[in-house]
């Protein structure tokens, strides 16, 4: 008998005839949840046995009330069930939830472009993320560092040398830590960290110094630079020696400790008031010359009057506050309070009835109490009261009846106000409508073939559903939903035009529909949402543009004043695109230029009022039997739009030149002998006759008029074209404007 092989059915084509049927013992459907330890897990979808990282944990004792009551058997049972039971399992993910590990590290990094230092010391700080084994490394920012500091390596599992990814105890302090090619020293880890390692049985080391270079050094010693030497008592002895050294015990004091302030912040529990109210305040203690000052700290909306000073700054004398009269006896300077005597978590009493409570104190504060006084202070203590819930009341949901926008104004307001209508929106989208084809998600079978046509309007975000008539549908077509601001029941906010892209399902008035396509406007709009896709006629357009300037006035004088917006005489680009949108038309730039060249017949990128006149006007007679206007060059020329570019940049330029001088003549002619007084600060500031624009800018700033340095070197140059900006003579300057001030004509 002759040995049968098996056959490989790899080799075999996937045709009908050549497969054996596949017959499984399991059909159901695989589950990608699960539950372990009483914990919801998501599996991956076809391994059963497959679950994420888990880890050991103490199990949290479970506590049976008893009360009063005594144990009953079953409350027996229940104590001594589970105290087998140590530890138990938690993913990751939940055992280790905003648990991260901390270490302190720096690496060299050569410096080539200077002369100075040979390598620069960059501190960075690596965080050990334990939920996910991920690793990120930030470098702290440092002043005048020269380079951008920050996150250095983004958030990810790092890889390891040995292969596979780094894990936490990869990282030791004293080693080095090689990631993507740079070598970084570990030398300290914060108490959290250590605590952890320690708990698994793998302390970390001691910290290590940090290596400092040449730049930290000089940054150090520009800190500790004194800039004058230190008055000591060994100065004062040498001083008395040399027949010296009277000293003044008030300005010694004062010398020794100006600008030294001892901040403590309190609180102030008010109960004066209907309603209890624990007030914030600051008492600053000036060391210079033993004086209080306590200022009220003013939370928001808190309902008090702006007057911060509770106690001018002044010595305060201890006990109750008198107002004593100049034949009472001067106090003592033991009876003043004094901020030596000052502690935190401690209460005082101040002004008579006054119980401050003494929290926190600022970082030179505490500072001094250890260098001078040997005391340090308590930490901060935390006075904070429980916030109080301000109770909301819940948006209703909106009933369909009239506008979105006056439901909402019987909420937010007492008193409905109109709401206001965003004309600006009007009429940039004025006739942009978004149309999108769709169907009914789950149709019935008598619903399957049913289409839908979406309008979405632009200009007022107004949403409407016309369904088109299809033959031997039997279905009445037309209108199915009115046009109206409607609501997206599966966003559960208003219609925007991102609902309704192709893929997506919207549901309204509990209708489920899926966007099949939209129409090439459409996409043409999402693609880019200001173009311009109108397209006008614009001999048309001339034509109305003409009849509709002249149903504004009467004269041609008034309508062309009404569209010369800064009134210099001639119209610009932009004046004349603001006065074809006035009358409706958003045509593009180029379409502008069009117009404005068959008005421009001298072609210079400017109409003038004369142009304007003729092309506006008829004219009153001709030789000819029928006249008939130019046609309009629909062409696009590029030099004249360059030239018209340039000509509104020079008007531009002319509006600020005639606006500095102006402004300029109205401070020297307008107020009187307001000249002598600018000459003789020119004479404090310097002794020459010439001086540059920037010292004439300073001085009349001293007399209390701000200028920009642009709008004086302006003026300058409009009434001395040849001058020389670093040496301009200041009188033959103030004498031109005065003189020429009524010739430079104001804006009518």
């Amino acid at each position: 008998m002759a040995q049968v092989s098996p056959a490989d059915l790899k080799s075999l084509p996937n045709l009908p005839g050549y497969t054996f049927p596949e017959y499984k013992e399991n059909y159901g459907r695989p589950n990608s949840w699960n539950v372990v330890n009483g914990v919801r897990i998501e599996q991956k979808e076809g391994f059963s046995h497959d679950k994420p990282k888990f880890v050991k944990v103490s199990k949290v004792q479970d506590v049976w009330r008893s009360g009063s009551l005594p144990d009953s058997q079953t409350r027996a049972v229940f104590k001594n069930a589970g105290k087998d039971i140590q530890f138990q399992e938690l993913p990751a993910w939940d055992a280790f939830d905003r648990h991260v590990l901390r270490f302190s590290g720096y690496f060299k990094e050569s410096v080539v472009e200077t002369n100075l230092e040979n390598f620069r010391v960059r501190k960075v700080v690596i965080y050990y993320y334990l939920e996910d084994d991920t690793c990120q490394i930030q470098e702290p920012k440092q002043d005048n560092s020269g380079m951008p500091q920050g996150q250095l390596i983004r958030r990810h599992r790092f890889p390891s040398l040995e292969g596979g990814y780094l894990k936490a105890e990869d990282i030791r302090v004293g080693s080095a830590l090689q990631i993507y090619g740079r070598s970084i020293f570990v030398t300290d880890c914060d108490p959290f960290t250590r605590e952890y390692f320690e708990q698994a049985g793998v302390p970390q080391g001691p910290p290590e110094p940090e290596e400092t270079d040449p730049f930290q050094e000089t940054r150090d010693a520009m800190k500790n630079h004194a800039p004058v030497q230190p008055r000591t008592y060994e100065k004062i002895y040498r001083e008395v020696m040399l027949g010296g050294g009277h000293i003044n015990a008030d300005m010694q004091q004062f010398l020794e400790n100006d600008k030294k302030v001892l901040r403590f912040y309190a609180v102030l529990d008010d109960v004066t008031t209907p309603q209890f109210e624990r007030r914030p305040f600051t008492i600053m203690f000036f060391l210079a010359d033993d004086t209080i000052e306590i200022r009220e700290q003013y939370p928001l909306n808190c309902g008090r009057d702006n007057f911060p000073i509770f106690f001018r700054r002044g010595k305060m004398p201890m006990g109750a506050y008198k107002v004593e009269g100049p034949q009472a006896q001067a106090r003592k300077k033991n009876e003043f309070v004094h901020g030596h005597d000052f502690r935190v978590n401690m209460t005082v009493q101040l002004l008579g009835t006054n119980h401050f409570f003494l929290y926190d104190a600022d970082e030179f504060t505490r500072k001094y109490f250890i260098n001078e006084l040997g005391e340090e202070l308590q930490p901060r203590v935390d006075v904070r009261l429980p916030e109080r819930a301000v109770p909301r009341a819940k948006t209703p949901p909106y009933t369909g009846y009239g506008s979105w926008d006056d439901s909402m104004g019987s909420v937010t307001h007492l008193i409905p106000k109109l709401p206001k209508k965003d004309f600006v929106k009007l009429f940039r989208h004025e006739g942009k409508v978004l149309r999108f084809k769709a169907k009914f998600a789950n149709p019935k079978p008598e619903d399957a073939d049913r289409i839908f046509v979406m309008s979405y309007y632009l200009q007022d975000d107004t949403f409407a559903i016309h369904e088109p008539p299809q033959r031997n549908l039997g279905i009445v077509t037309g209108r199915f939903l009115e046009k109206g601001i409607h609501m997206n029941q599966v966003t559960g906010e208003l219609f925007q035009p991102n609902d309704l892209i192709p893929g997506n399902i919207v549901k309204v008035y509990n209708n489920e529909f899926l966007i099949v396509d939209m129409d090439e406007y459409s996409k043409k709009v999402f693609e880019n949402p200001d173009a311009l896709l109108r397209k006008f006629d614009l001999e048309a357009v001339l034509q109305k543009l003409r009849d509709s300037m002249r149903q504004q006035y009467p004269l041609v004088r008034d309508i062309f004043r009404r569209f010369d917006g800064d009134h210099d005489g001639v119209l610009t680009v932009a004046e004349f695109q603001q006065a074809l949108e006035k009358f409706g038309f958003q045509l593009a730039p180029e379409d502008v230029l069009k117009i404005m060249r068959h008005f421009d017949t001298r072609k210079d990128g400017q109409v003038s009022y004369n142009e304007f006149c003729d092309a506006l006007l008829d004219p009153d007679w001709t030789t000819v039997m029928l006249h008939t206007n130019h046609p309009l060059d629909d062409s696009h020329d590029h030099a004249y739009a360059e030239r018209a570019m340039v000509k509104t940049a020079e008007r531009a330029e002319t509006t600020q030149v005639r606006k500095a001088v102006r402004e300029l003549g109205d401070v020297l002619y307008k107020k009187h002998n307001f000249i002598i007084r600018v000459l003789k600060e020119m004479q404090h500031i310097t002794h020459e006759d010439h001086v540059s624009a920037e010292q004439i800018k300073d001085a009349l700033e001293q007399v209390g008029h701000s200028f920009h340095i642009e709008d004086v070197q302006r003026a300058i140059l409009y009434l001395e074209p040849e001058a020389d900006l670093s040496a301009v003579d200041y009188r033959k300057l103030f004498r031109d404007v005065v003189t020429s001030f009524h010739d430079v004509s104001a804006s009518r």
